[in-house]
């Protein structure tokens, strides 16, 4: 049974901005993905949440700050990122490393990303169960994800 959730930040959480520069935390404007604080608030009550970002850059507290910036850190348990995993995203070994710091088996484990080839492929290959969001599915999706048009879908 999934009893904790990871999500990715950058697109699925919170708005990427292509022409913002440096880090997230220090944007001059930062906004919440349609939907995500009603996910997240829906979820955390049952489950913890974690982020899984491939944010280079930023480290767990600058990422912290960014989530602290739009209100949606109270939902969030931790933050995983290369600075404190090691290791880039979008690997299955960035994932085995989530789990193993967690303590958790992938079966307890689930992943909701905008990325298939970051957040969705290399989850699901580790045995994560996966959420993609997105409105313009693709081939190649591992057979158990499940594809979700918006966040809300996570309510229901």
């Amino acid at each position: 049974m999934v009893d904790t959730f990871l999500f990715d930040w950058g697109g699925t959480l919170m708005r990427d901005f292509p022409d913002a520069q440096g880090k997230m935390c220090n944007w001059e404007f930062v906004e919440v993905v349609d939907g995500a604080e009603k996910a997240l608030s829906h979820i955390s009550e049952t489950r913890k949440i974690y982020i899984a970002t491939s944010a280079e850059d930023s480290t767990e507290s600058d990422i912290e700050k960014a989530f602290e910036r739009v209100g949606l850190n109270k939902y969030i348990s931790g933050y995983f990122c290369k600075a404190n995993v090691g290791l880039g995203k979008g690997t299955p070994e960035f994932y085995q490393a989530i789990l193993a710091i967690l303590g958790k088996e992938p079966d307890n484990v689930a992943m909701v990303g905008d990325s298939l080839q970051k957040d969705i492929v290399p989850a699901a290959e580790v045995g994560i169960e996966t959420y993609w969001l997105t409105v313009r599915p693709e081939t190649g999706v591992p057979r158990s994800t499940r594809i979700i048009g918006s966040l809300g879908e996570l309510c229901a």
